[in-house]
């Protein structure tokens, strides 16, 4: 009762933070006349002005009111559009580091132009971030008019962009970009082994737009650059075929945590099955250690034909299985399940099973947005995610009044005892609307559900439109007509659509559709009669009610129905919405629905009786509110693991990015080289021990593997006054000596190049290997529970020894390595040549060539491939997504524009002088094959 008071006294701390910026909107509104008066040039002539004032000194906030005053003229010269008070309110929100949440309609796109433009003239570049490719072209071409105006420049990126083309995007002003494409060149920077090669300049201002869908949908899922590794398409095959021989005594489903374990009559009668197909030795039992690969696989399996389902979760297109997102609706093509769940799935439905993968390089969505010095985003749902943001992004969030008051009417939900009941009335409420000329959005859950909605609409003569992710090429067309008059959508989700639904349908793809069927005709006269058609056509639908929002089923988060009642009620327009719901749907069946059945049967309800009230509409948003909750605290629990990676990420790319930077690593190299020599004698000649106890037969076998070095070590430690310190003075200028004869051989800048290749592509390796074994790490210490420990402690203490111990490692690799790199000579050379001819020859004949290391290179490239080669054996081409304990979708590029260690392979030219050859091209070395699966391929 005291909160409802001081509310109505005070305001709501929404209403103070909206207050608070009217004087600043103010302040832009009274400039307005003065930025009206400036010519077009003078308003470039201005930012070179607020350019200046920033370098001087001058705060964004102070500069505020005039940038935005000069950002709002220039889109009224070129869009036609003069931004609202409540626009400015974003724009000033945003600039804040908040998230605006602005009802659908209200027109973000433009808002972002604002703080956009205001933190461009620092010079470090703003990026926008989009939900899909489509949205990010379409804003950067729309919008980079008004940057323009102001003497902005601004870029677009998307994925398989050439290289020049990238890097120019990114030193625009203004960069548009999905999520996806940001995180991924985030990645493969970091994989680059030259500064110029390197795209993003800087995380300083980004502003995402559809924020809740990328910021917290997409929180758990990891972007990896990965390859393939072994197949085992056999053993998922195999598996397959038993999986439907189970019945339900073998396994328990928790719907809930969308978990499937088996019993104990499913573990015995499975152990039975695997030994009779002979997938498991006789000898052998599920609990044997060496089984554990078996019964993962048996585990995906069940999970893939227990949790994943055909036309929900997933379709199968062009023979591929391809994820769909549960919050959009949309396919995620490139993106895979991890840990074999995907593989699984494949073999389900009999298509072809693509490799495992192992991880050169990820990141989650999470920790990639929080490099940025300032975050910042809107969309029309946010508040319900509030605390969210404001935990992992430290983002509040602020409510944006509507520029005019929403005349939607939200009905109550109704609530029917089936399916059959709900979906019947749906029909009818369908037919009703359609009438009377109202246009319908009908909201489902899966594509299954869309398409068995679509047949009974035909069935009973109502012409529609279905949008899924089997339509996803005309979304922007389906989406566009759906406020026509009488026009029925049926629709998978709604979220991050990026195209209005307006009444009467949209006028601008009415235009276009017109001009290029009727070429004879001038665009000027057509755009005349569809504009008064449509105008005529928006009146009828307004008269009718405005678009009706039906929605068949509750999402289990309440921001999702949210984002579908909002595509109703734009800019004031009429509008209705309404929740049909039935005992047998998901939410309701899962969580509660035996309660409201006895309540329902209590009342003595008739088929086809619906309950209606607004008792059961708080009852289902406490529900969701719990299923959100639960999910925020998986989510939270996901990133403390991630946080651990995400900090010796931080030092692995810092140390990259040092190693490119410096022009002479020779030091480095040398502290790396005594520092092992240190190691070396405290290992074979321990301190407190006496010569004739040094093992002084292993120091002088480590000297000559590690440093390369055939010295006396043996006869040193007979002589008089020889210790520890002696050992390593004459260790330490013997390796020096050996490695300044080198540098000498090769040349001092040949040298320090082969310096800086092997110093990365040891780093690279190390990396890629750590970032295994901790993905192994993460699958098991959640047992350390059951010892009554903690497995986050657990992780973060045995996560430090391993990356301790991977920094001691490389500096023995790296010593290791240079130690043994020499020049070529010319018969040597002549020789490789030979043999790698006689490789190729053999590939051409279907042979498997082993590739063996070469002793000596003929230059800087070579050498370091060369040096990699001697300690690492024969190359290996692996890597893939990470291991989660939920099964969790992740972002694979396995094509991703990584740095190009060189590998053995076929020789026939002088590869310095290929110059840059594109990864789908053909190898110049005449294999026959792509670059990318030749000298191109990442090992």
């Amino acid at each position: 009762m005291l909160g409802r008071f001081a509310r109505k006294v005070f305001g709501t701390p929404n209403d103070r933070k909206v207050k608070a910026t009217r004087p600043l909107v103010e302040k832009i509104n009274a400039l307005e006349p003065e930025f009206e008066a400036l010519d077009d040039a003078s308003l470039i002539s201005k930012t070179e002005e607020f350019k200046k004032r920033i370098a001087d000194g001058e705060s964004l906030d102070n500069l505020l009111p005039e940038a935005f005053a000069n950002c709002r003229e220039a889109a009224k010269r070129t869009l036609g559009l003069r931004a609202f008070d409540v626009q400015l309110m974003g724009g000033i929100f945003m600039h804040q580091g908040n998230i605006a949440e602005m009802k659908t309609g209200e027109g973000k796109t433009l808002v972002a132009t604002f703080p956009a433009y205001l933190n461009a003239l620092v010079g470090r570049g703003v990026h926008i971030v989009t939900v899909n490719d489509y949205l990010a072209r379409r804003d950067a071409d729309w919008m980079s008019k008004v940057y323009g105006a102001l003497g902005l420049t601004t870029g677009v990126v998307y994925p398989r962009q050439p290289e020049d083309e990238k890097k120019q995007a990114y030193a625009a002003d203004v960069t548009y970009a999905t999520n996806n494409e940001l995180g991924f060149d985030y990645l493969r920077d970091n994989m680059k082994s030259e500064l110029d090669q390197i795209h993003q300049r800087d995380h300083y201002f980004a502003i995402v737009d559809e924020v809740d869908s990328i910021l917290i949908d997409e929180a758990r899922t990891p972007l990896i650059i990965s390859g393939p590794s072994q197949d085992r398409s056999e053993l998922y095959t195999g598996v397959n075929r038993l999986v439907p021989e189970l019945t339900d005594e073998h396994y328990e489903i928790d719907e809930k945590t969308r978990n499937v374990t088996f019993t104990d009559e499913g573990n015995e009668y499975l152990e039975q099955q695997l030994h009779a197909r002979g997938l498991l030795p006789e000898e052998q039992t599920l609990y044997d250690p060496e089984s554990t690969t078996v019964v993962h696989h048996v585990n995906q399996a069940l999970k893939a034909h227990k949790l994943f389902n055909k036309d929900k979760d997933y379709i199968v297109r062009d023979g591929e299985v391809v994820l769909i997102d549960e919050f959009t609706g949309r396919m995620m093509a490139g993106r895979r399940l991890s840990d074999g769940l995907h593989q699984a799935i494949e073999a389900k439905e009999g298509v072809k099973i693509q490799p495992e993968n192992v991880t050169l390089a990820s990141v989650t969505f999470q920790n990639y947005f929080r490099l940025y010095d300032k975050l910042s985003g809107m969309t029309g749902t946010a508040t319900t995610e509030a605390e969210e943001f404001a935990e992992i992004y430290k983002l509040g969030v602020v409510e944006v009044p509507t520029n005019l008051p929403i005349a939607r009417i939200d009905e109550d939900d109704a609530v029917y005892r089936t399916g059959q009941e709900k979906y019947a009335a749906i029909v009818e409420a369908i037919k009703e609307a359609h009438e009377k000329g109202q246009p319908v959005l009908v909201g489902t859950t899966s594509i299954e559900k869309s398409e068995m909605l679509s047949a009974l609409l035909k069935n009973a003569g109502l012409k529609h439109n279905v949008l899924n992710a089997r339509q996803h090429e005309q979304e922007a067309q389906i989406v566009a007509d759906a406020g026509k008059l009488g026009a029925v959508t049926i629709a998978t989700n709604m979220a991050g659509r990026g195209t209005d639904i307006k009444l009467g349908g949209n006028v601008e793809f009415q235009i276009m559709e017109a001009i290029a069927a009727n070429p004879d005709r001038h665009p000027d006269e057509i755009r005349a009669e569809i504009e008064a058609q449509h105008d005529a056509d928006e009146e009828a639908v307004k008269k009718a009610g405005g678009l009706f929002v039906l929605a068949t089923e509750r999402h289990e988060s309440r921001r999702i129905d949210n984002q579908l009642r909002g595509r109703s009620g734009r800019q004031g327009d009429p509008g209705r919405s309404s929740f049909f719901l039935s005992l047998e749907d998901d939410l309701m069946r899962i969580f509660g629905s035996d309660r409201l059945d006895k309540v329902l049967s209590g009342l003595g309800m008739k088929d086809g009786e619906a309950i209606v009230h607004p008792w059961v509409n708080k009852s289902l948003e406490r529900a969701q509110a719990k299923v959100e909750g639960r999910n925020f605290d998986i989510r939270k629990q996901l990133l403390k693991f991630d946080d651990v990676m995400n900090d010796q990420r931080k030092v692995i790319f810092a140390q990259r990015r040092e190693i490119m930077e410096a022009q002479d690593l020779s030091e480095i190299v040398q502290d790396m080289r005594h520092e092992v020599i240190d190691e070396l004698v405290d290992i074979y000649a321990p301190p407190r021990a006496y010569a004739d106890q040094w093992d002084v037969q292993g120091l002088y076998a480590a000297c000559l593997q590690r440093l390369g070095i055939d010295e006396p070590v043996i006869s040193w430690a007979e002589e008089d006054g020889v210790d520890q310190d002696v050992l390593r003075e004459r260790l330490e200028a013997a390796s020096d000596k050996l490695m300044t004869e080198k540098a000498e051989a090769f040349g001092p800048d040949t040298m320090r190049q082969i310096e800086k290749q092997v110093l990365l592509q040891t780093i690279d390796t190390k990396w890629r290997d750590h970032l295994q074994t901790l993905e192994h790490l993460r699958s098991v210490v959640g047992f350390r529970g059951y010892a009554q420990r903690d497995p986050l402690n657990e992780y973060k203490t045995e996560a430090f020894q391993l990356f301790e111990r991977m920094l001691e490692t490389l500096r023995e690799d790296v010593t290791e390595k240079l130690s043994q790199v020499r020049p070529m000579s010319e018969d040597e050379q002549r020789a490789l040549i030979d043999r790698f001819r006689q490789q190729q020859d053999a590939v051409r004949e279907n042979a498997q060539p082993k590739r063996e290391p070469e002793p000596a290179v003929a230059g800087a490239a070579a050498a370091a491939a060369t040096a990699g080669a001697a300690a690492e054996g024969e190359a290996a081409t692996t890597t893939g997504p990470a291991t989660a304990q939920q099964p969790q979708p992740v972002d694979v590029d396995v094509d991703a524009e990584a740095p190009q260690p060189l590998v053995d392979g076929f020789v026939e030219t002088d590869p310095a002088t290929w110059g840059n050859p594109g990864r789908n091209e053909a190898c110049p070395c005449g294999s026959g094959k792509k670059f990318k699966h030749c000298h191109g391929k990442l090992v």
